[in-house]
């Protein structure tokens, strides 16, 4: 599948935003990776940890068929001079064309939307992990939670029983 990554791939990865509130709002149907098309100043803020990625989305545009990320705020960088960058500019995301024209098919299907899960470094880059999510119901998220819940229990109740043993 393109985009997906190895299991030791998270190894290398630095990273310098998460999307937090994404995981919890939308089921996530696929992911990938992208790179950014960013200014100097831009990559010395989002290195430094600066970035927000909380109420960030992609899109293709229509016209010229390339993708875009919005919504990101990097606030200028502080040693920068007159030619500092805007904040809340929108990023061209650096993929290949069949993978835009994947996600133009995936972003034209009601109720998906494409989302950024993260930004982080990979060998020097700054990357953005972008998701073909679908948004959950209040139902959904409360499964979500007692799913996890009882996970949690689960574990805690595996763990006593083996201090218990030992």
């Amino acid at each position: 599948m393109p985009g997906s990554k190895p299991a030791g791939a998270n190894a290398e990865r630095k990273f310098l935003a998460r999307n937090r509130k994404a995981l919890h709002d939308y089921e996530v149907l696929e992911r990938l990776e992208a790179g950014l098309a960013l200014c100097g100043t831009e990559v010395k803020v989002v290195r430094a940890g600066h970035a927000s990625i909380a109420n960030a989305w992609a899109q293709i545009d229509k016209n010229t068929g390339e993708a875009w990320l919005c919504g990101v705020n990097i606030p200028p960088y502080g040693f920068g001079n007159i030619f500092n960058h805007e904040s809340s500019r929108s990023r061209k995301l650096l993929l290949h064309r069949k993978e835009i024209l994947r996600l133009r098919a995936h972003e034209e299907r009601k109720g998906c939307a494409l989302v950024p899960l993260s930004l982080y470094l990979a060998r020097g880059r700054v990357k953005c992990e972008l998701a073909v999510c679908r948004g959950k119901t209040d139902v959904d998220k409360r499964e979500t939670l007692r799913r996890r819940e009882s996970d949690r229990d689960a574990r805690r109740a595996v763990a006593e029983r083996a201090k218990g043993r030992g």
